[in-house]
């Protein structure tokens, strides 16, 4: 894809379909005690979270009189975080600031902000701050979330099929080869694909329906152990009431049927279809999702009503089949149209047994104010596309900085949504065309040739993490902000695993004033007990530093590939305990997952 085409898209999926409302959001009150501390290239803002928000934007003036703008840390998407507190590198140090917050009822709206708090971030000097974290290893501890489990994305899963190659890698063998990764070794249950009746799936013939390729999708798909997620979109050919309305390279239809009464038949017969073959059991295991961001224009050539239309005719057609069938939406991008769809379904009375939406670059937003808000309290909440960035093609999404990121949205989302499925699975991804070389910014977590970004290696670390979560406290320039952790239990082990992290992706490339010593205590803890760390950071794992190593720019040999996995393996070593605690250093990005055990434990 040529640059010019790069900035084209780019331009044109940030383009959003009538956020007009035809009711009104409440008016949340500012947050309370707010406050900003300065510290060492940073300053920290924390606030007491207001009922019926579903997040928070962060606003800053220079000096006594500036302006409060949003604070932006160039994710490109959502600027609106979850929840207290929020961590601003891209100030200047040395220079007095005014931070205020304001609540967000919708991702399209905000209320008026609190009262501005000034801070002044701090001018680094030869001393590296410290951070104290505490592990209350001896409290019985509650269930660890794993909100990575349930769901993974993936391209469109006709790419199972495919006998093509991609820098020598034939398409549809790697792509299964990746998902059954996800897992095997990550544990993960469910996957999120586009265009299911894409015109590759043949799912109308004639005036009968075929549903022959979609049998050998999702056959593939469940002997791997996976259940779909059936995103049913996008439009067949045959229905479409403008074919000529396409998005991405492979050309599928975005257009409103031309006969929503056709859609209704097509829809129910899959359905009938999918019972028929998988038993009835089987697939009350699925959730069906309604179309993919019609909220962008480039993915919904119709008006918002429309979509609405559609959402109301889709879930009679499913539910037709069985009332207990899971259906949901509106699949959106950048939180949008949440409270929109619950609105509608509520006026109408149509079932939403899931809301799911999209989000880059920031930890998902708390959605479930706008479903207790119209009374949909109970339904379930599925992020069914998260990530880094939502450009293609950006070299952030082979850094160290994206897996850092995901361990902070994985913990971010833990215990308040049902799934968080990080876009995609594999580099064998083609909505802009196909992989033009080796590390070209894809958005998976493995690349053509299956070897594992720091994406990946992160949700490694995530899956070694216990099944009792334990409590952490935090102290220090940065901690609880800057620096996070998840602890957790297994029988005789401790697991904590400890990063360092700004959402400010101009520092993604790393940011000496940011590094921290992090002093971890462990009472109860005998002194004893072996620990080993296991790093992910700029040089551990890697991928990207190896491939540059080695000179590639376009594809690997075999021989390189092999040599690549073994330089982007994480870093595993051991550390000692100091009495019932132990320090390390942490650079900005970094992780480091610390497990600690008796001495005799192999």
């Amino acid at each position: 894809m040529t640059e010019d085409a790069k900035v084209d898209w780019d331009e044109r999926i940030a383009l959003r379909s009538d956020e007009e409302h035809e009711f009104t959001f409440p008016e949340l009150d500012p947050p309370k005690e707010v406050t900003a501390v300065g510290g060492v290239g940073q300053v920290t803002v924390d606030w007491t979270p207001v009922e019926g928000a579903v997040g928070y934007l962060i606003l800053r003036s220079v000096g006594d009189h500036g302006s409060l703008e949003p604070v932006d840390h160039h994710s490109g998407d959502v600027l609106s975080v979850p929840g207290p507190p929020y961590v601003d590198t891209t100030c200047t140090p040395g220079t007095p600031y005014h931070y205020a917050v304001a609540s967000v009822p919708e991702v399209t709206v905000h209320g008026r902000p609190s009262q501005p708090v000034g801070a002044v971030p701090l001018v680094a000097d030869d001393t590296v701050p410290r951070v104290q974290v505490m592990v209350d290893t001896v409290t019985e501890g509650t269930e660890l979330q794993r909100p990575w489990v349930p769901m993974i994305g993936s391209e469109r899963l006709s790419q199972l099929l495919c006998t093509d190659t991609t820098g020598g890698q034939e398409i549809g063998i790697e792509l299964e080869d990746a998902l059954r990764r996800m897992h095997d070794e990550l544990g993960v249950r469910t996957v999120r694909a586009h265009a299911i009746f894409h015109d590759d799936t043949h799912v109308i013939d004639g005036e009968s329906y075929d549903f022959s390729v979609v049998d050998k999708i999702y056959d593939k798909l469940l002997a791997i152990g996976l259940r779909p997620v059936v995103e049913l979109g996008f439009m067949p050919r045959e229905l479409a009431s403008d074919p000529t309305k396409t998005v991405f390279e492979y050309g599928a239809i975005i257009s409103p049927p031309a006969s929503y009464e056709r859609w209704h038949e097509l829809v129910r017969a899959l359905v009938e279809h999918l019972v028929d073959r998988y038993g009835l059991d089987e697939v009350l295991g699925w959730d069906f999702e309604v179309w993919n961001e019609a909220n962008l224009e480039v993915f919904w050539s119709g008006t918002k009503a429309e979509w609405l239309h559609l959402y109301d005719v889709t879930v009679a057609a499913v539910k037709g089949v069985d009332e207990r069938f899971q259906v949901g939406g509106p699949s959106s991008a950048a939180a949008g149209w949440v409270d929109d769809l619950l609105a509608h379904a509520r006026a109408n009375g149509t079932p939403v047994d899931f809301v799911s939406t999209h989000t880059y670059g920031s930890p998902p937003l708390d959605v479930r104010a706008s479903l207790e808000r119209h009374g949909y309290g109970d339904a379930r909440i599925l992020w069914t596309e998260w990530g880094v960035t939502p450009r293609h093609f950006n070299p952030i999404n082979d850094s160290v900085f994206a897996g850092v990121f995901l361990l902070r949205g994985m913990r971010s989302a833990a215990g308040r949504v049902d799934a968080l499925a990080y876009w995609v699975a594999s580099d064998h991804f083609e909505e802009l065309g196909r992989p033009p070389r080796f590390l070209h910014g894809g958005f998976g977590l493995q690349t053509v040739g299956g070897l594992r970004k720091p994406r990946y290696h992160a949700m490694s670390l995530l899956s070694r993490l216990g099944p009792v979560e334990l409590p952490v406290t935090f102290s220090g320039d940065g901690g609880g902000s800057l620096i996070e952790a998840w602890a957790s239990r297994d029988r005789d082990r401790i697991a904590v695993l400890l990063w360092n992290l700004t959402l400010d992706q101009t520092k993604a490339d790393g940011a000496p004033e940011l590094t921290r010593t992090v002093h971890v205590e462990l009472p109860g803890v005998d002194p004893s007990w072996q620990v080993t760390a296991t790093t992910l950071g700029i040089g551990a794992g890697d991928l990207a530093a190896a491939t540059a190593e080695l000179g590639i720019t376009d594809w690997p040999t075999d021989d390189q590939l092999a040599d690549l996995a073994e330089r982007s393996r994480m870093i595993s070593t051991p550390l000692e305990l100091t009495g019932s605690a132990v320090e390390v250093t942490l650079p900005m990005p970094y992780a480091m997952l610390l497990e600690i055990h008796p001495t005799s434990k192999t």
